[in-house]
């Protein structure tokens, strides 16, 4: 087979997936279903596997077992709270219309240009040598296959291949990214070409794998069991974990800050989502795909280890099989999957890098002159689009002169990491900054600029000078010929691995030098507005920004022309229109615009320009005066949190807790007066029903006996009389009920003498309780004791619990004993005792609530309303008094009060 059919082959491959993603974003009938479903976000989401993947892990797994996993376990490990963390990213990145990973950080704090300027050039610095893996991946791939189909002219061909594999990916990446100036308009297509390349490239894998296990191999029985008697594969065996512990949790660390902060990854999962619920199937999904793609990894480096020499590449494995057996169909399958995870990481990794160096390098210095009305007029877009396309071509420029001059004999996983520990310099200010209000600018910025000088030093520097670009003399001696500053044994920790020790030194002094200046800087009005929008999104969502309490003054005419000097003019028409429907006061009916159409324009220009380059537009038109103390505190009173320090919001917190506490348990109480209602209501049916039927049944008696005796009439009136008054009682006590509690009664207060009323209270009781055999006594250690009250409701009060005494004690042998007491404290005292069943501790309280009755386990349930004693507390706590009730030794219970002298 010729070399050329392959190359054919592989452009006829981008070909296929420019056409699948022109047709997807063209055809309107192609359901939304198949264009933006949850798997094709999840698959798109597995551009993370790359020419590294598909090639690099073999390698990684010939020197470390099963060490190559740690790429994969980190995403796998964080896929749970993706639901929590990327849901925030995507909400907060819609609603600001955020355009890359520079764009998230600038508008995190500030929207501070500096930090997007920074980010970008870090994310340039650290990304290239990713780009470069996948230049050289697929230019080892075609060095591989010329020399299986066509040796001879290699030598010829060799010089060219990178350049040309440069040009024609530089191509289609303008294909696919540059053909539109709004990079935060979603690329339905692309999504759709980079899902099917995702299918493509498993495939093409897992059929290599297949093939080296069950046709090269009888297994992975046979397989593991011939490695096990190889020499040099029985150390991978018998040591599968490889990696040491360090560089497991590093390299795990380490991806799951790569999974949503590499530009490509942040563009897919973040400004591609159409749908955050999407979200939730992809956290399980992709961690599904991964471990597919994983499974022939190890079999394949051992498999290679026995068949090949040494002097053959590992990571060079997947391909040499089937080229080695001379299969040619799985040959050709496996080199598109290879070069259609490198060409897909390529078009989206650059497509991202591009929008950032544009946006924020490049256009910046651009845009203040062409948003004057003065400057000669221009089509922006073109020059967006323009400026994007020679951002990519620089950059896949870039990416092949490190190809040619760096990455020669490095294998494809260390040129990974390396970028890997760039991108995680942006996780302290990125994840820290979505959850810690109080992060600053300054923190952010000091943070990230600590981690990018340390990542330098431990692992870029290093690599120019192994190849003798620089003098390498640091390396032995340290920079400045100070040991403690050995880039590979910085501050004296040795012992591990580059990667290893750039990223605990680089990550460790980027937090702690983000954290402490944070802590020491304070926040401009615009940080704490973003703090608050990014901290607590969730109550921003489907509202309109803080942003419209700022006191912003422009006019609409000059919004209009931003709008159509950056947007075009019928787009402009297009979103007026738009804007006009949704608010009741349009762009076009003042001359002086509403701070939702400043807020509107703004997002507008962040979606072509991001949010720090969409501030200086804005800042051309629209002036921003000092907030008056009043504006302040409305926008402080907004965001709440700003104006309560931790102790307040802790003391509220607490307050909150107690008041949650008291909420439960008066709604227990409720719930027991509910019940206690309902026995009231059926107690005094009860009451009611038994007098009146006597009175009823001793009337017809006396109406029916026309002869009765004169003794026997007087005898039954006395009872009708009796049972009458009884009803009466009752029915006075349910109408003063309300009375009581509202202080609504009429009160008669004069002065007498309390022992004479008590003895008269004992008076009327006592034939009652000689009836029922109850021994009864009144004791007192004075003769008089004058009060001023109302006679007459003090003495039902003494009544009340007489008679309640009456009910209560003992059956057999009962006893009830008076005693009234002079108390030197200026009181006067009477409590009344029975022997009885007593009152229960948790009832104690209880006993004095509306109709509250005690049953008796031997006379069950008491006569009466269960009114007696709520209405006696009333009495007695209008006269100023206390009333209580506690155990009677040996048995029963003991009432008493205390009324002022």
């Amino acid at each position: 087979m010729q070399f050329s059919f392959f190359v054919i082959i592989a452009i006829a491959y981008i070909c296929i997936l420019f056409f699948i993603a022109y047709y997807t974003e063209r055809k309107k009938n192609i359901p939304f279903v198949l264009k933006m479903s949850s798997i094709n976000y999840a698959l798109s989401l597995a551009v993370y596997c790359t020419a590294w993947t598909y090639f690099g892990s073999v390698g990684k797994s010939v020197k470390s077992g099963l060490g190559f996993l740690t790429v994969y376990l980190g995403p796998t490990i964080l896929a749970p709270l993706w639901i929590m963390v990327l849901r925030k990213m995507i909400y907060i990145s819609k609603n600001q219309r955020i355009t890359s990973i520079a764009d998230f950080i600038s508008s995190r704090y500030g929207k501070s240009t500096v930090l997007a300027v920074l980010v970008t050039i870090m994310s340039v610095f650290g990304i290239i040598p990713y780009i470069s893996l996948q230049l050289k991946a697929i230019t080892d791939c075609l060095k591989i296959i010329a020399l299986a189909t066509n040796a001879e002219k290699i030598e010829n061909f060799n010089l060219h291949i990178a350049f040309y594999v440069a040009v024609i990916l530089a191509t289609f990446t303008i294909m696919f990214a540059a053909r539109k100036p709004e990079p935060n308009e979603r690329h339905e297509g692309m999504v759709v070409a980079i899902a099917f390349e995702s299918i493509v490239k498993l495939i093409a894998f897992v059929a290599a794998g297949i093939f080296v296990t069950y046709f090269v191999y009888d297994g992975f029985g046979d397989l593991f069991q011939k490695a096990a008697q190889n020499i040099e594969t029985a150390k991978i065996v018998n040591n599968v974990i490889g990696s040491s512990p360090s560089e497991w949790f590093v390299l795990t660390l380490l991806s799951v800050c790569a999974i949503l902060l590499l530009p490509r990854q942040f563009h897919m999962a973040v400004v591609e989502n159409s749908d955050p619920s999407h979200v939730k199937r992809a956290a399980w999904q992709l961690p599904l795909y991964m471990l597919i793609i994983n499974i022939f990894v190890l079999p394949i480096a051992l498999a290679g280890m026995m068949i090949f020499s040494k002097t053959i590449s590992p990571d060079s494995y997947v391909l040499m099989f089937p080229l080695k057996y001379q299969n040619w169909f799985l040959s050709i399958l496996v080199f598109i999957g290879g070069f259609s995870a490198a060409a897909s990481m390529v078009i989206v990794e650059t497509a991202a890098l591009s929008i950032m160096v544009s946006n924020h390098l490049i256009l910046r210095p651009l845009l203040t002159f062409f948003a004057r009305k003065d400057s000669q007029a221009a089509n922006i877009s073109a020059w967006v689009l323009t400026i994007r396309r020679i951002s990519i071509l620089i950059i896949i420029a870039l990416a092949f002169v490190y190809l040619n001059v760096l990455t020669s004999n490095q294998e494809l996983v260390s040129i990974g990491l390396t970028s890997f520990t760039a991108v995680a310099q942006f996780a302290p200010c990125v994840f820290l900054g979505m959850y810690w209000k109080e992060a600053t600018q300054k923190g952010a910025l000091a943070g990230l600029i600590v981690g990018f000088f340390f990542w330098a030093i431990t692992l870029p520097i290093p690599t120019l000078a192994e190849y003798h670009l620089i003098n390498d003399a640091f390396i032995t001696n340290g920079y400045f010929n100070w040991s403690f500053l050995k880039p590979y044994e910085l501050f004296g920790l040795a012992g591990y691995d580059h990667i290893t020790h750039a990223a605990f030194w680089s990550v460790l002094l980027n937090i702690a030098t983000f954290g402490i200046v944070s802590n020491y800087t304070k926040q401009s009005i615009i940080e704490v507005e973003q703090a608050d929008y990014f901290v607590n999104i969730w109550k921003y969502i489907d509202r309109k920004s803080a942003r419209q309490y700022l006191k912003r003054e422009a006019k609409v005419e000059d919004l209009v022309f931003l709008m159509e000097r950056f947007l075009g003019k019928e787009r402009t028409r297009e979103l007026l229109h738009e804007f006009n429907k949704k608010q009741t006061q349009g762009a076009g009916r003042s001359i002086n615009a509403s701070s939702e159409f400043i807020f509107y324009v703004e997002t507008l220009l962040s979606g072509v320009f991001g949010t720090s380059s969409a501030s200086i537009l804005i800042s051309t038109v629209v002036t921003e005066q000092n907030v008056s103390v009043a504006e302040l505190l409305k926008l402080l009173d907004r965001t709440q949190e700003v104006i309560q320090s931790n102790n307040a919001l802790a003391a509220k917190s607490e307050e909150l807790v107690q008041m949650t506490e008291q909420l439960r348990s008066a709604n227990t109480q409720l719930q027991q007066i509910d019940r206690l209602k309902a026995d009231f209501i059926s107690t005094v049916t009860h009451e009611l029903r038994t007098p009146m039927t006597s009175i009823k049944a001793f009337s017809k008696i006396l109406l029916d006996n026309k002869d009765l005796t004169d003794e026997r009439k007087e005898t039954f009136l006395r009872i009708v009389v009796s049972e009458t008054e009884r009803v009466s009682r009752l029915i006075n006590q349910v109408l003063d009920i309300e009375k009581y509690q509202s202080n609504e009664l009429d009160w008669n207060f004069e002065n007498f003498c309390f022992v004479s009323m008590v003895r008269e209270a004992y008076a009327i009781m006592k034939p009652s309780m000689d009836t029922k055999n109850i021994l009864s006594t009144f004791e007192s250690n004075v003769k008089s004791v004058e009060i001023k009250g109302d006679r007459d409701k003090l003495l039902q009060a003494i009544l009340n619990l007489i008679s309640n005494a009456r009910k209560f004690a003992n059956i057999n042998a009962g006893e009830i004993h008076i005693t009234v007491e002079k108390l030197i404290n200026g009181f006067a005292f009477c409590s009344v005792s029975d022997n009885g069943v007593g009152v229960p501790d948790d009832k104690k309280e209880f006993i004095f609530e509306r109709f509250t009755q005690i049953s008796d386990a031997v006379k069950g349930k008491p006569r009466g309303s269960g009114l007696g004693l709520f209405i006696t507390k009333r009495i007695i706590e209008h006269h100023g008094g206390t009333i209580g009730v506690k155990d009677n030794a040996p048995s029963g219970a003991l009432f008493y009060f205390e009324i002022p002298i």
